[in-house]
């Protein structure tokens, strides 16, 4: 958009890195297998990872954030995979990322903008859009200062700009002022919802969402619940925009269900909205042998985005995939005041 970057195609290295000194640098999700997870996103992405390398490392090197030596073994696996992309699963500096570009001659994207690049393909609603270009824009904004040589120059001129005005000044104007009206854009898209759900309100009409880690099967149980037909995949992100179905609940009356977007390690939080239910269903895959790992993820971007306090039923989907002489696992925190249910929203075992 605003740099001077090497094209990228579909072909790539995926780099991971442990780090013995930086535990937040290290690229594991509290457990979760995240070069593994990357390379799913990858996939999602239409992105073929042919080659995976890593590399430990006390602290991440100012400059490149490995080693001389292993970039030179990246430099190999890229001309001998015919690559034109590398995939880091991790944040770079900007500084870092433009210094590998430059060495290695061809695209660097970090796992935040891999999942950014996945939610501008994939999102069709207006406000999905708007959500998914504002978070890339906030990205970006993040990134311009020290980031890319180009910004240095000075130009004259009039019209957009005044005379004299740097190229990073300027790129930083026109970013804050399509930031500022995408949100005047979402914050009439959030007047209407409100509006929507007064009116639920006045009726009695109350809202559950669906959450949990992607590929839970969420939008599966959504759609056994409702008779929806909401696409349902096997593969991460498979639900982007929020969809919303009535709900009759015996004894209790029409509610609206909602399915959300499922959460992931370094997942930008202001894709997920969730903070507007009375009730939470956090849909937990039960065959994965992350999942407490996984549900700490999903607990912790609750509480960062101020919905740790709605009331939550855990719901341990897929029982059908567990072996018949495992039994139904127990999770942390259910003797917390989380209910937790056992269901199969592919058989239908435990949704009534």
């Amino acid at each position: 958009m605003f740099f001077e970057r090497p094209e990228a195609g579909r072909r790539a290295v995926l780099l991971h890195v442990t780090f013995k000194q930086i535990r937040s640098q290290a690229g594991t999700a509290d457990g979760v297998d995240s070069a593994a997870e990357c390379a799913e996103l990858a996939r999602t992405a239409g992105v073929d990872v042919f080659a995976r390398l890593g590399a430990s490392r006390d602290a991440p090197h100012p400059r490149w954030f490995v080693g001389e030596g292993k970039l030179e073994e990246l430099a190999g696996a890229l001309a001998a995979g015919d690559a034109d992309l590398l995939l880091v699963n991790h944040d770079l500096t900007p500084g870092q990322q433009r210094n590998l570009e430059e060495r290695l001659g061809c695209r660097v994207m970090t796992r935040t903008e891999l999942i950014l690049h996945i939610f501008a393909d994939r999102a069709r609603t207006y406000e999905g859009k708007l959500q998914v270009e504002l978070a890339q824009l906030n990205h970006a904004q993040s990134r311009l200062v020290r980031g890319w040589t180009h910004l240095d120059r000075q130009k004259g001129g009039i019209g957009l700009r005044g005379a004299g005005e740097t190229q990073l000044e300027l790129d930083q104007r026109m970013i804050s002022q399509r930031i500022k009206g995408l949100q005047k854009k979402l914050e009439t898209v959030a007047r209407r919802r409100g509006q929507g759900r007064r009116r639920r309100q006045r009726g009695h009409v109350r809202t559950v969402s669906l959450v949990g880690y992607t590929n839970a099967g969420k939008s599966t149980l959504f759609n056994a619940l409702t008779a929806a037909e909401v696409m349902a995949e096997n593969r991460l992100f498979a639900t982007l925009d929020p969809t919303m179905r009535r709900l009759a609940v015996p004894g209790v009356g029409d509610v609206v269900l909602g399915d959300t977007v499922g959460f992931i390690s370094q997942l930008p939080h202001s894709l997920v909205e969730v903070a507007n239910a009375d009730l939470l269903l956090h849909v937990v895959d039960a065959s994965a042998e992350d999942r407490e790992e996984r549900v700490a993820q999903v607990q912790a971007v609750l509480e960062e985005i101020g919905a740790s306090d709605i009331p939550t039923i855990m719901v341990l989907n897929k029982i059908d995939a567990l072996p018949s002489e495992v039994s139904v696992p127990t999770l942390p925190g259910q003797d917390g005041g989380a209910r937790a249910v056992p269901v199969s929203a592919v058989t239908g075992d435990g949704l009534d």
